[in-house]
């Protein structure tokens, strides 16, 4: 690792090179897998609205509660003599902060409290048996005063408690009276004005429209829109019992779900109404229902008195959600520019690519062929591209097949300087200019015995059996013209002795002194030569095929000694493999 690193190596940037492969097997399945994603997207998008623009909902919510209820109170333990009350809205309604209001169904009063000495309520923690087990100035939580230090008989019984100091009579610990006081609470309505604001889109809406009946009651399905709604109706919805719940109370969610989809050609803005029971409802509660204590203060003959008032009832929470989507047109607009116009194309040149992005283009990915037994390349010096043929689509000469196409990669040049300085040319002498020899386009003679598929003139008939002698009937030309051995780049590239010896110093530093194997070594690194410096990747050199005319001029120069060659000894045709 090295010690430091220069400033070069501080502003790099590093990406993934990307590898087109050209098979049709990992195409259907790369395809298949397109398709599969981009119909799950598709589902979502267009299900959740996900090619809009989302944003949450403000809100604010005002209720009023309406309904009467007659409620009969006995006087006393005992007594048959019973009081009728009739409570109203300002009875059983209580002010609650936030989103949520008290509706009381069930109540038990202590009447006629003042401030004194009077024993606790007998528990397990108040209970005395004498004054030392009462403590002067305790104080607890759970106690309705403050201890005196004395242990006094719990009015006409036996027991006895600690005496405190507090409001007297002691409130009783009684279970809540059933069935509940304001049973009847069930036929109240409440009515939910719930105003929205979407700020960013500008848009503010409320859940009572135009043309309301005022005497509606919401119904799931014959009035899903009405915001009034009966009490017994909610707890319906949820499958609860309101007649048991009024009797502890509960908590009970109102929710109110906005989706609105606020695009000019499909506008709707409407809400939903949903309810949920949100206390624990379960028997094994250890505090069920929903209950609190308040007071009514008086005087009675100049004394203060209160009536304790505990009061069992239910708590509506309204929960507001809502999301406005609407579609993203600023993309639109942005990939849509007209920059290119007649009016303003002097000014940007947005539509033409940059030069900068196709150099890191090319740079990223690369294409190649899945490579099979049956696939082979060709060049030919008066092409551009190389052609790809597949053998099992071979029924005639490869010199006669068209074939596909493809692009030749980019030769890279980095690494000439690694050869050895017999490779380079020598420098011209002064005075004389540098010339770079063409190949000529003129039509050549074919010479004797060149077969008719040859167009270059120095080709020879094919030695191989029949059932592969299409292998071998390619020329370096598709038209005619000068053949490619005849170049001086082929005899500097391809049969320099020395260029040749240099390369394999890489794979065989001591060479065999054997003349024949020497050759042999030779023939096949200037096989090597020969692709790799006109199919340029190597990737694509491993499935070459060797015109004839370059494989009889290298097989002159490098002979071997019995005359005897074997051609193509692999299925897959590549020019290593020749012999």
């Amino acid at each position: 690792m090295p010690d430091c690193c220069s400033c070069g190596d501080v502003f790099q940037y590093e990406t993934v090179k990307v590898i087109r492969i050209q098979s049709a097997n990992y195409g259907t399945i790369k395809w298949f897998l397109h398709m599969l994603v981009f119909s799950y997207v598709s589902f979502a998008l267009v299900k959740d609205k996900l090619y809009q623009q989302k944003e949450p909902v403000i809100s604010s919510v005002h209720t009023k509660v309406k309904g009467i209820a007659e409620v009969k109170e006995t006087l006393e333990k005992g007594m048959k003599e019973t009081v009728r009350s009739i409570f109203d809205t300002a009875d059983y309604t209580f002010p609650v902060q936030g989103n949520s209001f008290f509706v009381m169904t069930n109540f038990r009063k202590t009447e006629g409290q003042e401030q004194g000495l009077c024993p606790e309520y007998p528990t397990r923690r108040t209970i005395c048996s004498s004054d030392s087990n009462c403590k002067k100035g305790r104080m607890n939580p759970q106690s309705n005063g403050i201890q005196t230090g004395k242990c006094v008989k719990y009015y006409n019984t036996t027991k006895k408690t600690c005496e405190v100091t507090a409001w007297c009579p002691i409130e009783t610990a009684e279970e809540a009276p059933k069935p509940a006081l304001l049973n009847s609470a069930e036929n109240f309505t409440v009515f939910i004005k719930n105003n929205i604001d979407f700020p960013g889109h500008n848009y503010t809406t409320r859940n009572i429209f135009p043309g309301l009946n005022t005497t509606c009651t919401f119904h799931k399905t014959r009035d899903p829109l009405c915001p009034i709604f009966r009490l017994g109706d909610i707890f319906q919805e949820t499958g609860d019992n309101f007649s048991d719940v009024a009797i502890k109370g509960g908590i009970m969610g109102i929710e109110i779900y906005w989706d609105c989809n606020l695009d000019r050609w499909f506008q709707h803005c409407r809400p939903k109404y949903s309810f949920r029971r949100l206390d624990d409802k379960s028997s094994e509660s250890l505090y069920p229902g929903y209950n609190f204590r308040y007071a009514k203060y008086y005087k009675e003959n100049n004394v203060e008195k209160r009536t304790l008032i505990k009061v069992f009832g239910i708590r509506f929470d309204i929960l507001v959600f809502g999301t406005a989507t609407l579609f993203i047109d600023f993309l639109i607009s942005t990939y849509s520019s007209k920059c290119c116009g007649s009016q303003v194309y002097r000014f940007c040149k947005c539509c033409e690519p940059f030069a900068v992005n196709e150099y890191y283009h090319k740079k990223k990915f690369e294409n190649i062929v899945a490579p099979k037994s049956t696939l082979k390349y060709v060049s030919f010096v008066d092409e551009s591209n190389i052609r790809m043929v597949d053998q099992q689509l071979l029924g005639r000469r490869l010199q006669d097949v068209k074939g596909e196409e493809v692009p030749r990669p980019l030769m890279e040049f980095r690494d000439l300087s690694r050869l050895a300085l017999s490779v380079h040319p020598s420098p011209p002498k002064p005075g004389q200019p540098e010339e770079i020899e063409l190949l000529s386009k003129e039509e050549t003679s074919t010479s004797h015995g060149s077969p008719d598929w040859c167009q270059c003139g120095n080709c020879l008939p094919s030695k191989l059996p029949e059932s592969h002698r299409y292998l071998e009937e390619l020329c370096c030309r598709k038209g005619k013209g000068q053949c490619i051995t005849t170049s001086e780049a082929f005899r500097k590239l391809i049969l320099s002795r020395s260029t040749l010896q240099f390369f394999l110093l890489y794979e065989k530093p001591l060479p065999e002194p054997d003349a024949d194997s020497s050759n042999r070594e030779l023939r096949h690194c200037a096989y090597r030569c020969y692709t790799a410096w006109r199919f340029g990747s190597q990737d694509l050199a491993d499935f070459a095929i060797l015109p004839s005319c370059c494989r009889w001029r290298i097989r002159k120069e490098f002979p071997k000694s019995d005359g005897k060659y074997s051609g193509f000894k692999s299925p897959y045709g590549c020019g290593a493999q020749q012999s």
